[in-house]
């Protein structure tokens, strides 16, 4: 089931809706340049309330603890109060970082979520996790905290360039090799452009959502959601700084295939299941070679996941059936990079 806080429908008939109801002292809108040019003006038209915006650079990068201040700032000059509320509307780094600093300020006030990209809506909408980088650790700083309301309008999607509505798509796929063998049969049948949007973020919703009501603050099961994320998040911190850096689900579409290796390594994953998810991923995607092996084993280090120095992952038995908290050494993941380079098309 989807919880009761999100919604999917059209932004237009909801969000002045919820904003009245709730009788807030002062409304905010965290914005990056990218969705203040492209998805506030769909909103702007339909908004009947007061309200501040807050703008900051996109990106990455800029979600961090300098990026936090500013927008801490901003509130303390907005004179927001504990009936004050902010509305994050933008991809992961805004949902992430507006989500921060909303319950970390006055010790938290409301804040409601608006996902603009496929990567925030069928996975940053779930699970109340919120964080910042820091020295180049991925959210490394953070809480658990859920958004008052959640609204994904997936018309949104229209503004998004190719790569990074693909780079969301790495999510969708990682949800059904992790949960739903079926599943993943039918998204080989078309396409992946071609996808219905609505259904596809449905499923995905349902998928995280039923997981995290089991295991709300990732002390088992929900781990199962990093398949892909141990190698994935390693790959997109060692490319953070480079010039030819990685978008997050391109990074985790290779940590995929790299801890697809890794599980048929250890006699769960068949050959034949192995070489169907490369081959369907590297369809998708058609990405680079990796390179710089000895600072993804040390970014690897990092992960939160870890316990004792040791590296921990989670690996596939079977499509649709994942298993956490296996342990793996730097020998396994090189052998699983080297397999990837092996394998992809760049």
């Amino acid at each position: 089931m989807i919880p009761d806080h999100i919604v999917i429908s059209k932004i237009e008939n909801n969000l002045s809706e919820i904003i009245k109801s709730g009788n807030y002292s002062k409304v905010a809108f965290l914005l990056d340049k990218n969705t203040f040019n492209h998805c506030f003006t769909k909103l702007s038209n339909h908004i009947n309330f007061n309200y501040e915006k807050i703008i900051i650079d996109e990106g990455e990068e800029n979600k961090n603890l300098e990026t936090s201040k500013k927008v801490w700032e901003k509130l303390i000059d907005f004179k927001f109060d504990r009936k004050s509320i902010l509305i994050n509307l933008g991809g992961g780094v805004i949902c992430d970082l507006g989500g921060f600093v909303a319950s970390t300020f006055m010790r938290g006030i409301q804040f409601i979520n608006i996902p603009t990209t496929l990567l925030s809506q069928v996975d940053a909408s779930v699970g109340g996790k919120l964080g910042i980088d820091h020295k180049n650790l991925k959210n490394i700083i953070g809480i658990f905290k859920e958004p008052n309301k959640v609204i994904i309008d997936t018309d949104f999607l229209n503004t998004l360039p190719e790569r990074e509505l693909k780079s969301g798509y790495a999510e969708v796929i990682k949800h059904c090799l992790i949960r739903d063998k079926n599943m993943f049969e039918q998204i080989q049948n078309k396409l992946w452009k071609d996808s219905d949007w609505d259904y596809i973020i449905n499923h995905s919703i349902k998928i995280k959502s039923d997981v995290v009501s089991k295991d709300s603050k990732e002390n088992g099961l929900r781990k199962i959601l990093n398949f892909g994320h141990t190698i994935g998040h390693a790959i997109e911190t060692t490319y953070l700084n480079k010039s030819n850096k990685f978008y997050h689900g391109e990074a985790i579409a290779i940590g995929m295939i790299c801890e697809s290796y890794i599980s048929n390594h250890f006699n769960k994953l068949k050959n034949d299941d192995l070489e169907n998810i490369t081959q369907y991923i590297n369809s998708v995607f058609k990405l680079s070679k990796v390179k710089f092996f000895d600072e993804i084993i040390k970014n690897a280090y990092y992960d939160k996941k870890n316990l004792s120095q040791n590296i921990r992952t989670c690996i596939l038995n079977d499509i649709g059936n994942c298993e956490y908290d296996i342990e793996i050494k730097e020998n396994i993941i090189i052998e699983s990079l080297d397999y990837y380079n092996l394998k992809c098309n760049g």
